[in-house]
């Protein structure tokens, strides 16, 4: 982490949050659910690889507390092929766990996204934007005081008035043009 002081850059070793191992996992998981397609037993045999490489789980919590904390909270459910409990079962996720990998995707879409008061869509349209062309015109009524190019129009101002009587009047207002940008929102 970087914070910045009066004096320059100060460096400061990286601390991550506590956060309890199940969300670590169920993080992890999540990720390993998408580029399954959705398939449990191929997902946790990664979750499984990815623990002896990187040690993801500790003594006090394992793969097994995690599978457990996953059937109890209701993201997987055991289905027995006879119907009736018995039998050896297998593993599939609920709709809540389809929820979580959804929640997961937009938020890693659009977690970054942050408001913007004209928009970010570039159009080929004259108008109120961002990013100026070079091209001016006249001010006309109802133009933003802010669009004004001061040093266009004291130029024009000169010009037309001469520098031993100058004086600024509405014609020598100028306004730079800007590429209007279209806001735009996206669905999923």
């Amino acid at each position: 982490m970087i914070r910045q002081l009066n004096k320059g850059l100060r460096f400061q070793k990286f601390e991550e949050k506590k956060r309890p191992p199940f969300d670590k996992l169920f993080d992890v998981f999540k990720e390993l659910l998408t580029y399954t397609s959705g398939d449990f037993d191929e997902a946790f045999s990664w979750l499984e690889q990815l623990d002896k490489e990187y040690n993801l789980t500790t003594p006090e919590y394992t793969l097994d507390d995690f599978l457990e904390d996953l059937k109890n909270k209701g993201y997987l459910r055991e289905e027995f092929k006879d119907g009736k409990g018995s039998g050896e079962g297998k593993m599939k996720i609920t709709s809540k766990t389809e929820q979580a990998i959804r929640q997961n995707a937009l938020n890693q879409i659009f977690g970054k996204l942050k408001k913007r008061g004209h928009g970010n869509h570039k159009t080929k349209t004259i108008g109120r934007g961002d990013e100026h062309t070079g091209d001016f015109r006249n001010f006309n009524f109802g133009d933003s005081l802010d669009r004004i190019s001061m040093t266009e129009s004291i130029k024009n101002a000169q010009i037309n008035s001469g520098i031993g009587n100058f004086s600024i009047t509405e014609k020598d207002l100028v306004v730079e043009e800007t590429n209007f940008k279209a806001q735009m929102s996206t669905v999923l």
